[in-house]
């Protein structure tokens, strides 16, 4: 079990998954830059967020904002949205009679993509559902706003490992202060923090060399 001092944010998920060293850059050495498509991102999730709406429509009830944890894994977060199916395998709710089942939901601005980053925040705000409220989550929603679609996510075995050894690995990048060295790939150019990672650094050159070879360039053009 982790202390709540030692938690991770479950939205550093997404990030780790998509580029390790962007993870590293933001969470452990506590850099951010922002640009159109983290922009978007935050007007996007404004009204995702907005605990103050809560309704229910017939057998569905839905929250906003809902904050979760888990011990278990050390990490900390907000879920978009949970609707609350009502389930006769479901749990118990003070406020409303009858049984409910947990469904999150999360709200991306783009489309889906051809890795799991996305499927692995959501799997890991269920754990964390399941942990607080002693149930099984079987599965949840991404919205897509570039599609205005959902798509279901299955929490096999599999996901469920995958994002346990991924927070794991993030646990410990953490402890060790470590910051992965940069690879340059396509979606580099996308990236809000490319002129903070420079993914074009030769990894054989340390970083002093590289410093010193800029700086003796600006110099002779000068």
């Amino acid at each position: 079990m982790y202390r709540e001092e030692e938690y991770l944010m479950i939205s550093g998920l997404q990030h780790f998954r998509f580029c390790r060293r962007q993870w590293a850059l933001i969470h452990v050495e506590q850099q951010w830059a922002e640009n159109g498509r983290t922009t978007d991102g935050m007007l996007f999730h404004r009204n995702a967020h907005d605990t103050s709406k809560k309704e229910k429509r017939g057998d569905v009830i839905t929250l906003r904002g809902l904050q979760v944890t888990s011990s278990e894994l050390g990490v900390s977060g907000i879920c978009d949205v949970v609707e609350f199916h009502r389930e006769e395998n479901g749990i118990t709710l003070s406020r409303y009679p009858g049984k409910w089942l947990p469904v999150p939901i999360e709200y991306k601005t783009g489309a889906p993509k051809e890795h799991l980053a996305d499927e692995l925040q959501l799997c890991c705000q269920a754990m964390c559902l399941e942990e607080m409220l002693l149930c099984h989550i079987p599965m949840g929603y991404l919205f897509y706003g570039k599609t205005k679609r959902r798509v279901e996510v299955v929490f096999t075995d599999e996901l469920r490992e995958e994002v346990r050894k991924s927070v794991e690995e993030m646990h410990h990048y953490m402890h060790e202060g470590y910051t992965p060295k940069p690879k340059r790939t396509k979606a580099c150019d996308a990236c809000s923090l490319i002129e903070l990672c420079i993914p074009a650094l030769p990894v054989e050159k340390p970083v002093n060399q590289y410093i010193d070879e800029v700086l003796g360039n600006d110099a002779k053009t000068s």
